[in-house]
């Protein structure tokens, strides 16, 4: 089963200092038809003006991804983690049994845009860690690119504590891919670029995503070439 959720259908704020979109029920946004995919519990994408962002404040029980795509995010939190993340790069968190962070755009000209996923983790009480991994954007081409998973076999991905995997890609024109799922688990599709069709059958344009049930094949292509990303959840 295939579902698709067009980029007009998610919630949005203007915070004047953030406009942000959220693809899951979160904050002032409560829709209990809308609370996850499998782990998958947020998915804000976040547009934060410059020297402005989140101060410190606390999570638990959480895996938190963020993925930056144009500017400058940096963090900070209790555990006395710092670093800069701009394109090409992934800040994984573990709030786990209770950690505190900010999270700012430190540039004082330029608007940082960056997807903040929540998963649920696979377990209680983890120990509070952070991770900063690089991937090389080149590897995006044509292929899905591994860049968080449970067991990385790389320092280029990101160990995240659920059985997941967050792929990006970025296909040429006219180029497809194939991607071969296990039974009795879903997908979550999400365009970040250009223009994608789906089983030859659906359309899905720039922030169009799409949550997937009991396909064990999908096939991507592109007329246009696009950017994307593909998670792998239980």
């Amino acid at each position: 089963m295939i579902k698709i959720y067009p980029a007009e259908s998610r919630y949005f704020a203007d915070h004047g200092w953030l406009k942000t979109y959220h693809s899951f029920s979160f904050a002032e946004y409560y829709d209990p038809e809308n609370m996850n995919f499998g782990p998958l519990r947020v998915l804000n994408d976040d547009f934060v003006a410059p020297l402005r962002g989140f101060g410190a404040h606390p999570h638990q029980e959480m895996e938190i991804v963020s993925i930056v795509l144009k500017g400058q995010l940096r963090h900070e939190d209790s555990t006395g983690e710092s670093a800069v993340t701009t394109f090409g790069g992934i800040q994984r968190m573990s709030a786990g049994t209770g950690v505190i962070h900010s999270e700012v755009n430190p540039s004082s000209k330029e608007e940082v845009n960056f997807l903040q996923m929540w998963f649920l983790p696979e377990r209680s009480g983890i120990t509070p860690s952070y991770e900063k991994t690089t991937y090389q954007i080149e590897k995006m081409k044509n292929a899905l690119l591994p860049v968080v998973t449970k067991n990385p076999t790389s320092k280029e991905i990101a160990h995240i504590n659920q059985d997941l995997t967050i792929y990006l890609s970025e296909l040429e024109k006219n180029y497809t891919i194939e991607f071969k799922q296990k039974k009795e688990r879903r997908t979550f599709l999400f365009v970040l670029e250009g223009e994608i069709s789906l089983q030859n059958d659906h359309i899905l344009k720039k922030r169009d995503s799409a949550r997937i049930t009991e396909e064990d094949a999908l096939s991507i292509t592109t007329s246009t070439g696009s950017q994307f990303m593909l998670i792998d959840l239980p």
